[in-house]
Protein backbone atom coordinates (compact mmCIF):
# COMPACT_ATOMS: atom_id res chain seq x y z
CA UNK A 1 0.00 0.00 0.00
CA UNK A 2 1.65 3.42 -1.08
CA UNK A 3 2.59 5.37 2.04
CA UNK A 4 0.65 8.87 2.51
CA UNK A 5 3.99 10.50 4.02
CA UNK A 6 5.69 13.36 1.96
CA UNK A 7 1.86 14.35 0.34
CA UNK A 8 1.12 17.92 0.72
CA UNK A 9 -2.01 18.13 3.09
CA UNK A 10 -4.61 20.20 1.85
CA UNK A 11 -5.14 23.73 3.11
CA UNK A 12 -8.23 24.74 4.99
CA UNK A 13 -11.81 24.98 3.15
CA UNK A 14 -13.71 28.10 3.03
CA UNK A 15 -16.74 27.95 4.67
CA UNK A 16 -19.90 26.34 2.78
CA UNK A 17 -22.20 28.74 1.43
CA UNK A 18 -25.50 28.72 2.67
CA UNK A 19 -27.12 30.86 -0.07
CA UNK A 20 -26.75 31.54 -3.13
CA UNK A 21 -24.46 34.11 -4.93
CA UNK A 22 -25.97 37.01 -3.70
CA UNK A 23 -29.31 35.65 -2.20
CA UNK A 24 -27.93 36.13 1.23
CA UNK A 25 -24.50 36.81 2.83
CA UNK A 26 -21.46 35.04 2.43
CA UNK A 27 -19.87 33.43 4.75
CA UNK A 28 -16.38 35.31 3.99
CA UNK A 29 -17.20 38.06 2.12
CA UNK A 30 -13.45 39.82 1.75
CA UNK A 31 -12.30 36.34 1.15
CA UNK A 32 -8.58 36.32 0.13
CA UNK A 33 -8.64 40.09 -1.26
CA UNK A 34 -7.61 41.54 2.28
CA UNK A 35 -4.61 40.52 4.70
CA UNK A 36 -5.08 38.29 6.99
CA UNK A 37 -4.85 39.94 10.75
CA UNK A 38 -6.32 39.61 14.22
CA UNK A 39 -9.68 40.14 14.51
CA UNK A 40 -11.51 41.47 17.30
CA UNK A 41 -15.01 38.92 16.35
CA UNK A 42 -15.35 35.11 15.51
CA UNK A 43 -17.71 34.04 12.64
CA UNK A 44 -20.74 32.66 14.21
CA UNK A 45 -22.88 30.16 12.06
CA UNK A 46 -25.55 29.07 14.68
CA UNK A 47 -28.54 27.47 13.57
CA UNK A 48 -31.14 29.61 11.18
CA UNK A 49 -34.45 28.95 11.91
CA UNK A 50 -37.17 29.12 9.21
CA UNK A 51 -38.03 32.93 9.94
CA UNK A 52 -34.98 34.14 9.63
CA UNK A 53 -33.44 31.92 6.14
CA UNK A 54 -37.18 33.15 4.58
CA UNK A 55 -36.26 36.86 6.03
CA UNK A 56 -32.74 36.47 4.64
CA UNK A 57 -33.62 35.20 1.23
CA UNK A 58 -36.76 37.97 1.16
CA UNK A 59 -34.73 40.77 2.18
CA UNK A 60 -30.71 40.82 1.61
CA UNK A 61 -31.18 41.44 -2.06
CA UNK A 62 -32.77 44.52 -1.32
CA UNK A 63 -31.21 45.77 1.99
CA UNK A 64 -28.38 43.52 2.36
CA UNK A 65 -24.64 43.55 1.68
CA UNK A 66 -21.30 42.03 1.84
CA UNK A 67 -17.93 43.65 3.26
CA UNK A 68 -16.09 42.33 0.59
CA UNK A 69 -13.97 45.09 0.56
CA UNK A 70 -13.90 45.71 -3.51
CA UNK A 71 -16.01 48.80 -3.80
CA UNK A 72 -17.02 52.13 -2.29
CA UNK A 73 -20.36 52.09 -1.34
CA UNK A 74 -22.78 55.11 -2.01
CA UNK A 75 -24.60 55.40 1.40
CA UNK A 76 -27.60 57.76 -0.61
CA UNK A 77 -28.17 54.98 -2.89
CA UNK A 78 -27.92 52.38 0.08
CA UNK A 79 -30.81 54.35 1.99
CA UNK A 80 -32.30 55.68 -1.31
CA UNK A 81 -32.27 59.05 0.10
CA UNK A 82 -29.13 61.63 -0.30
CA UNK A 83 -30.94 63.94 2.93
CA UNK A 84 -30.77 60.76 5.48
CA UNK A 85 -27.79 61.32 8.16
CA UNK A 86 -26.63 57.12 8.50
CA UNK A 87 -24.98 55.76 11.88
CA UNK A 88 -22.57 53.08 11.67
CA UNK A 89 -23.54 50.24 14.52
CA UNK A 90 -21.25 47.42 14.95
CA UNK A 91 -22.44 44.29 15.93
CA UNK A 92 -26.04 44.03 16.62
CA UNK A 93 -26.53 40.67 18.04
CA UNK A 94 -29.94 39.41 17.31
CA UNK A 95 -31.37 43.36 15.93
CA UNK A 96 -33.95 43.97 18.73
CA UNK A 97 -32.46 46.86 19.92
CA UNK A 98 -31.32 48.37 16.70
CA UNK A 99 -34.79 47.83 15.43
CA UNK A 100 -36.01 49.54 18.21
CA UNK A 101 -33.77 52.69 17.68
CA UNK A 102 -34.67 52.57 13.99
CA UNK A 103 -38.43 52.45 14.66
CA UNK A 104 -37.98 55.21 17.26
CA UNK A 105 -35.65 57.59 14.84
CA UNK A 106 -37.16 56.96 11.35
CA UNK A 107 -34.39 60.16 10.36
CA UNK A 108 -32.09 58.19 10.93
CA UNK A 109 -30.55 55.25 8.68
CA UNK A 110 -29.01 52.49 10.34
CA UNK A 111 -25.69 50.79 8.77
CA UNK A 112 -25.97 47.73 11.13
CA UNK A 113 -22.93 45.20 11.20
CA UNK A 114 -22.52 41.90 12.39
CA UNK A 115 -21.14 38.54 11.37
CA UNK A 116 -23.88 36.69 12.49
CA UNK A 117 -26.03 34.88 10.36
CA UNK A 118 -28.91 34.28 12.45
CA UNK A 119 -28.75 37.71 14.00
CA UNK A 120 -29.01 39.02 10.52
CA UNK A 121 -32.04 37.41 9.70
CA UNK A 122 -33.92 38.24 12.63
CA UNK A 123 -33.39 42.23 12.20
CA UNK A 124 -34.63 41.98 8.51
CA UNK A 125 -37.31 40.52 10.05
CA UNK A 126 -38.24 42.62 12.50
CA UNK A 127 -37.30 45.47 10.24
CA UNK A 128 -40.17 43.88 8.01
CA UNK A 129 -42.68 43.49 10.54
CA UNK A 130 -42.04 46.85 12.18
CA UNK A 131 -41.95 48.71 8.48
CA UNK A 132 -39.05 49.93 8.77
CA UNK A 133 -37.31 51.39 5.84
CA UNK A 134 -33.95 52.93 7.47
CA UNK A 135 -31.86 49.90 8.54
CA UNK A 136 -29.23 48.19 6.14
CA UNK A 137 -27.42 45.08 7.50
CA UNK A 138 -23.83 44.99 6.30
CA UNK A 139 -22.17 41.48 6.84
CA UNK A 140 -18.33 41.10 7.45
CA UNK A 141 -15.21 42.81 8.91
CA UNK A 142 -16.06 46.54 10.12
CA UNK A 143 -12.30 47.23 9.83
CA UNK A 144 -12.55 46.76 6.38
CA UNK A 145 -15.48 48.65 5.71
CA UNK A 146 -14.52 51.30 7.38
CA UNK A 147 -10.56 51.24 5.21
CA UNK A 148 -12.21 50.40 2.39
CA UNK A 149 -15.92 51.28 1.34
CA UNK A 150 -17.24 54.33 3.31
CA UNK A 151 -16.09 57.79 2.33
CA UNK A 152 -14.68 60.21 4.33
CA UNK A 153 -16.65 62.07 6.31
CA UNK A 154 -20.17 60.31 5.63
CA UNK A 155 -21.20 58.44 8.74
CA UNK A 156 -23.17 60.85 11.27
CA UNK A 157 -22.24 58.58 14.18
CA UNK A 158 -21.07 55.28 15.25
CA UNK A 159 -22.30 52.60 17.84
CA UNK A 160 -20.38 50.02 19.46
CA UNK A 161 -22.75 48.45 21.99
CA UNK A 162 -21.33 45.49 24.41
CA UNK A 163 -18.69 43.92 22.18
CA UNK A 164 -16.60 41.15 22.42
CA UNK A 165 -14.92 41.99 26.00
CA UNK A 166 -11.74 39.69 25.50
CA UNK A 167 -11.51 39.32 28.72
CA UNK A 168 -8.04 37.24 28.99
CA UNK A 169 -5.12 39.27 29.21
CA UNK A 170 -3.46 37.66 26.18
CA UNK A 171 -6.31 38.05 23.85
CA UNK A 172 -6.99 42.00 24.73
CA UNK A 173 -5.17 42.75 21.78
CA UNK A 174 -8.66 41.44 20.12
CA UNK A 175 -10.45 44.14 21.32
CA UNK A 176 -11.95 46.24 19.07
CA UNK A 177 -11.66 49.54 20.49
CA UNK A 178 -7.89 49.97 20.12
CA UNK A 179 -6.05 53.29 18.87
CA UNK A 180 -5.47 52.02 15.30
CA UNK A 181 -9.40 51.20 15.37
CA UNK A 182 -10.11 55.18 16.50
CA UNK A 183 -8.12 56.53 13.40
CA UNK A 184 -10.22 54.87 10.67
CA UNK A 185 -13.38 55.69 12.31
CA UNK A 186 -12.16 59.15 12.27
CA UNK A 187 -11.90 59.68 8.79
CA UNK A 188 -15.35 58.29 7.88
CA UNK A 189 -16.89 60.47 10.73
CA UNK A 190 -18.05 63.80 10.11
CA UNK A 191 -17.24 66.83 12.32
CA UNK A 192 -19.62 66.72 15.19
CA UNK A 193 -20.65 62.99 15.10
CA UNK A 194 -21.54 61.62 18.19
CA UNK A 195 -19.85 58.03 19.14
CA UNK A 196 -21.90 56.06 21.48
CA UNK A 197 -19.66 53.24 23.09
CA UNK A 198 -21.58 50.31 26.09
CA UNK A 199 -20.02 47.57 27.70
CA UNK A 200 -20.81 45.71 31.01
CA UNK A 201 -17.01 44.77 31.62
CA UNK A 202 -14.87 47.41 33.42
CA UNK A 203 -11.60 46.52 32.72
CA UNK A 204 -12.88 47.51 29.23
CA UNK A 205 -14.70 50.33 30.15
CA UNK A 206 -11.69 51.65 31.40
CA UNK A 207 -9.44 51.06 28.28
CA UNK A 208 -12.31 52.36 26.16
CA UNK A 209 -12.32 55.30 28.11
CA UNK A 210 -8.24 55.84 28.12
CA UNK A 211 -7.91 55.30 24.22
CA UNK A 212 -11.09 57.52 23.64
CA UNK A 213 -9.78 60.59 25.84
CA UNK A 214 -6.25 60.27 24.23
CA UNK A 215 -7.46 60.58 21.03
CA UNK A 216 -7.10 63.97 19.23
CA UNK A 217 -9.94 63.44 16.77
CA UNK A 218 -12.67 62.78 19.52
CA UNK A 219 -13.67 64.89 22.86
CA UNK A 220 -15.77 63.84 25.68
CA UNK A 221 -19.64 64.88 25.84
CA UNK A 222 -19.30 64.93 29.84
CA UNK A 223 -17.59 67.94 31.40
CA UNK A 224 -16.15 65.43 34.32
CA UNK A 225 -14.22 63.60 31.36
CA UNK A 226 -15.56 60.26 32.48
CA UNK A 227 -18.71 58.08 31.72
CA UNK A 228 -21.98 58.82 30.90
CA UNK A 229 -25.62 57.97 32.23
CA UNK A 230 -27.69 55.19 29.65
CA UNK A 231 -29.66 57.68 27.31
CA UNK A 232 -33.19 56.88 26.59
CA UNK A 233 -32.04 56.22 22.85
CA UNK A 234 -30.36 53.51 23.74
CA UNK A 235 -32.25 50.23 24.44
CA UNK A 236 -31.41 47.73 26.97
CA UNK A 237 -29.97 45.14 25.14
CA UNK A 238 -30.21 41.58 25.45
CA UNK A 239 -26.21 41.26 26.47
CA UNK A 240 -26.75 44.08 28.76
CA UNK A 241 -29.33 42.05 30.74
CA UNK A 242 -27.44 38.88 30.83
CA UNK A 243 -24.05 41.60 32.44
CA UNK A 244 -26.78 43.30 34.84
CA UNK A 245 -27.97 39.89 35.93
CA UNK A 246 -24.43 38.84 36.72
CA UNK A 247 -23.62 41.85 38.62
CA UNK A 248 -21.76 43.28 36.17
CA UNK A 249 -21.85 47.60 36.07
CA UNK A 250 -22.59 48.80 32.81
CA UNK A 251 -21.18 51.99 31.20
CA UNK A 252 -21.60 53.82 28.44
CA UNK A 253 -19.28 56.48 26.78
CA UNK A 254 -20.52 59.39 24.88
CA UNK A 255 -17.89 61.33 22.65
CA UNK A 256 -18.05 63.73 19.68
CA UNK A 257 -16.21 63.87 16.70
CA UNK A 258 -14.42 66.75 16.61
Amino acid sequence: MPSGRGRPRPGPQPPARMFPPGAGPSPDPAGSHHERRIRSFQPRRSRVTAGQRAALERFWPRWGFDIDGLRRLDLSELFGDPELPVVLEIGFGMGEATAQMAAADPSTGILAVDVHTPGQGNLLRLADEKGLTNVRVGNGDAIILLREMIAPGSLSGLRVYFPDPWPKARHQKRRLLQPEFLDLAAVALRSGALVHCATDWEDYAEQMLEVLTAHPAYANTQPDGGFAPRPDSRPLTRFEGQGLDKGHAVRDLLFRRI
